[in-house]
């Protein structure tokens, strides 16, 4: 008896909301969402999620709706909720990681070819291997003008771009040696956005 009426006191409905700025539109079909904005349209499956979502206020807010919630299926909620916003914050300013080189003996030269999708990292611990990193779609990179030993990677999508910073991160990993000694490598050192807010 209490044990049951305590189990259906858990049936809450929890609802989070994510505002929609002017410049940025969002389709929504089967939890397929779609957002397009100045720098361009991005789209996320969202299907994972046991969440309801709506687009309110002529496409000004985005309503999610989640019935009882355990908590970790509340996580999820707050993850969808960030990756919708992390889409949004993609189509209008933009994400910009930098990543800078650490060596203390063999300067580490990196290489920008194929218009910014592919970097080549050379002489990592006075190795002859030539290393290669081809960037994630949407992602693209190049050498800072003014800051030396600096890689900076572009685009509008958070999961490519941090996805090919630690694709180029992986590529210079000291092995079968003592990594608190060895620090060489190349660190991501900041994380921005491309567009600055006004």
């Amino acid at each position: 008896g209490g044990e049951e009426r305590r189990g259906r006191m858990k049936a809450v409905l929890v609802t989070d909301f994510v505002e929609v700025p002017e410049d940025v539109k969002v389709k929504l079909h089967a939890r397929q969402i779609v957002v397009s904005g100045p720098r361009g349209e991005l789209s996320r499956d969202l299907r994972h999620a046991s969440i309801d979502i709506k687009i309110i206020e002529d496409g000004k807010r985005i309503q999610f709706d989640m019935w009882h919630p355990k908590s970790k299926v509340k996580a999820s909620m707050n993850s969808v909720c960030s990756a919708v916003r992390n889409l949004i914050v993609g189509v209008t300013r933009g994400f910009r990681y930098k990543m800078r080189f650490v060596y203390a003996h063999f300067p580490i030269n990196v290489s920008v070819s194929d218009g910014g999708k592919t970097v080549e990292v050379r002489n990592f611990l006075g190795e002859k291997r030539i290393r290669i990193v081809k960037m994630l779609d949407g992602v693209t990179c190049y050498r800072s003008a003014d800051v030396k030993d600096e890689l900076v990677l572009e685009g509008n999508d958070i999961q490519n771009v941090s996805q090919s910073a630690a694709l180029v991160h992986q590529c210079s990993l000291v092995k079968r040696k003592d990594i608190r000694k060895f620090l060489d490598g190349i660190y991501v050192s900041e994380k921005g956005h491309i567009v600055a807010l006004e």
